[in-house]
């Protein structure tokens, strides 16, 4: 992330470098061990040696005047400090630091308070019974997004002279008490909108990826960011544990670089184990309505929408057809019943009187078609997108465990229904908007809507969207065959 830093300031600054201006100042608003501050002191402290050639007045330089931090906690901010300084106290004898006449020194920590809106604070989604807490436990009511003016709240934290050029860091994801994993609140957004208004040059953050299709909060900021033409690189991290191990993020993390002179194309690079998957692609991020994460998936999706076809998406029936949540369950046997249908629910299969059903009832006579409204993986990469889809016969219903794919009054339709959605390059183009384990609707939304006329393979369908040898190698590269 810094050797990015480096790079897009010496394009917007006539090729001079970040590390030999001594007028330069970073902010890590959300310090944890001190990692990106001791980085960028390091850094400094080369490229610094012509400006100012002895050590300890160029170290003592960079500490008091060009790295700040704010802590999380109080233990990270210590920690931090501890980094930093070679002292917890700023101003202590093993500090390096000589100047400084505050014992926190450039590392801010104090205890915010969350502000409360009936159960709920005004800021942040933590609940009043979690973290209406005493003074002995965190409040996790982060100083940089509990705050109307955040301007302010810097000004009076470091000094009102202060003006921060460099924001990097790595944002908390969500609140304790918010769920977790796919489930979970997220604020990292918050983050971001707070740094980018504090008028930096250069923003850098590390956060998951799942903005990139919106969801649980997200929608909003994703539109601002495939809008913002200032993120001038993108680095995409899709595989579970690539960057933080042991960490299950699912749909990954990636980093972004926000440059305020920059106006243009992002450059996006995916990377997988370690290594670039395939060169950079210069593009615009808001080609579509979610960002296409793979480069070499954006002209398999131009040739597609190039056919000019309806979305699947567009031709499903209503969600939530039949109005079951996915804890509903009928009859464990039909036996009793006088008119039982069939119901599809969360692993089982129960049974219902048919003048039961209020909801989607013309649809029980029909031939169906159901997917899995999720597609859990244990693996480290998720590799075929969709679980097989159910045919479901006349007499039948399902809960919003399943989506309903497609209703149909014959047999032979519903089976090429099945077949279609069983092909590799339906679940590619699935995987292009499927950041997490969620197979909503809208995950169908890159999908054509073909004739069902015949029995779709793999094949047809390349030869359909003209895909080319590298296309179709790529395609199966990255969607497993179901057995």
């Amino acid at each position: 992330m810094l050797d990015t830093v480096a790079e897009a300031w010496s394009k917007s600054n006539g090729g001079a470098s970040v590390w030999a201006d001594p007028t330069v100042t970073f902010l890590d608003p959300f310090t944890k061990s001190g990692v990106f501050l001791r980085e960028i002191t390091r850094r400094l402290t080369d490229g610094l040696e012509s400006a100012i050639p002895d050590l300890e007045e160029r170290v003592d330089h960079i500490l008091t005047k060009q790295v700040f931090g704010i802590g999380i906690t109080r233990l990270t901010a210590l920690l931090a400090r501890r980094s930093l300084y070679c002292s917890k106290d700023a101003t202590g004898r093993h500090s390096i630091a000589k100047n400084f006449v505050r014992d926190w020194g450039n590392v801010w920590f104090e205890r915010i308070e969350h502000t409360w809106v009936g159960d709920r604070c005004g800021y942040c989604p933590a609940t009043r019974a979690t973290f209406d807490r005493d003074s002995e436990l965190e409040t996790h009511a982060y100083a940089l997004t509990h705050t109307s003016n955040v301007k302010k709240r810097l000004a009076q934290m470091f000094g009102a002279d202060v003006q921060f050029d460099v924001i990097i860091g790595n944002p908390p994801y969500q609140l304790s008490d918010a769920g977790f994993g796919a489930s979970a609140t997220p604020i990292y957004q918050h983050f971001v909108r707070q740094a980018i208004a504090l008028d930096p040059r250069v923003v850098s953050m590390v956060t998951p990826s799942r903005w990139f299709s919106g969801g649980k909060g997200l929608d909003d900021f994703r539109e601002e960011m495939l809008a913002d033409t200032r993120i001038r690189y993108l680095g995409d991290f899709p595989k579970l544990f690539d960057v933080f191990d042991g960490a299950k993020i699912r749909g990954g993390v990636s980093y972004f670089l926000w440059d305020a002179s920059y106006d243009g194309p992002c450059t996006v690079q995916t990377f997988v184990s370690g290594h670039a998957a395939g060169p950079p692609a210069v593009r615009y991020l808001g080609e579509y309505d979610v960002l296409v994460r793979n480069n070499a998936a954006v002209s398999i999706l131009e040739k597609v929408r190039n056919v000019n076809e309806p979305s699947f998406e567009s031709t499903m029936p209503r969600r939530k057809t039949f109005g079951w949540s996915t804890t509903f369950h009928g009859s464990d046997t039909p036996e009793e019943l006088v008119d039982p249908v069939k119901i599809f629910g969360s692993r089982r299969v129960s049974w219902l009187e048919s003048d039961a059903i209020d909801a989607g009832v013309e649809l029980v006579s029909k031939w169906k078609v159901l997917m899995t409204a999720a597609q859990g993986t244990s693996a480290a990469v998720e590799t075929k997108f969709l679980s097989k889809p159910i045919l479901a016969g006349p007499g039948s219903a399902c809960t919003d465990t399943y989506i309903l794919a497609g209703a149909f009054s014959d047999e032979l339709t519903a089976n090429r229904l099945d077949s279609y959605l069983r092909t590799r390059f339906v679940r590619f183009l699935v995987s292009l908007r499927k950041i997490t384990q969620h197979a909503n609707r809208d995950v169908y939304s890159f999908v054509p809507a073909v004739p069902l006329d015949r029995e779709w393979t793999d094949e047809a369908l390349y030869e359909r969207y003209g895909l080319s040898a590298t296309e179709i190698e790529f395609v199966e590269s990255q969607v497993a065959a179901h057995d």
